[in-house]
């Protein structure tokens, strides 16, 4: 049970974080309802799953080779860069026939791409697993699988759930946006995902994560 508590709180923590995931989830939540915040959730939740299984099979040292950190940078940096171009300038710009009572639904496996491309190729996700993975097994004492398993995937159980809260209370603010609140949104999540790529990008190429 103390594993899971731990696990618990450590997924807290990463659930408050802010980032281009966060406004991801809001923002798909609010146009296109609860069910797509979750499908974008589900999307999160397989690339952390994704990343643990890789790191906890022992290639943890291939991923943090200075080699692998430049070529996911480039990747990832110009896969947000565009998403954030999108955004910004594409999907602000459209006229919206905003209505908080019908939504257009996507297809789910698109959604669970979108969470899972933007936050998988973020290379400060890997590193955040492979050193909590790195903490589980040493200052923890997690040296047993099971016991490690547990500890990630209470992490990771605990950012789904608040995710999908997230997307709840997000999809109970339609009712109250108009959509020029909707095209600032699309503003606000396109600069914070050009910045991110713009960043990306440049420490891959001059090596300043």
């Amino acid at each position: 049970m103390e594993i899971v508590l731990k696990g618990i709180f450590s997924g807290f923590v990463l659930a408050i974080l802010v980032g281009p995931v966060f406004f991801t989830l809001l923002q798909t939540s609010i146009e296109r309802g609860f069910l797509s915040g979750v499908y974008v959730a589900i999307g999160i939740s397989v690339s952390d799953a994704l990343y643990i299984s890789l790191s906890y099979l022992g290639l943890s040292s291939f991923f943090t080779s200075p080699e692998f950190q430049v070529y996911l940078s480039y990747i990832g940096g110009f896969i947000i860069f565009c998403f954030g171009a999108y955004y910004l300038f594409i999907k602000s710009r459209k006229k919206m026939n905003f209505s908080a009572e019908h939504v257009k639904e996507k297809k789910p496996f698109k959604l669970m791409a979108k969470g899972f491309i933007i936050n998988g190729f973020n290379p400060m996700v890997l590193i955040f697993w492979i050193g909590t993975i790195s903490i589980a097994t040493g200052k923890l004492g997690y040296t047993k699988t099971p016991q490690a398993l547990t500890f990630l995937f209470s992490i990771v159980g605990t950012v789904f759930i608040t995710d999908l809260i997230k997307a709840k209370l997000a999809d109970k603010l339609r009712v109250v946006l108009t959509p020029a609140i909707i095209k600032f949104m699309n503003i606000v999540l396109g600069a914070v995902m050009l910045s991110l790529g713009v960043k990306l990008l440049y420490s891959a190429q001059y090596g300043a994560l």
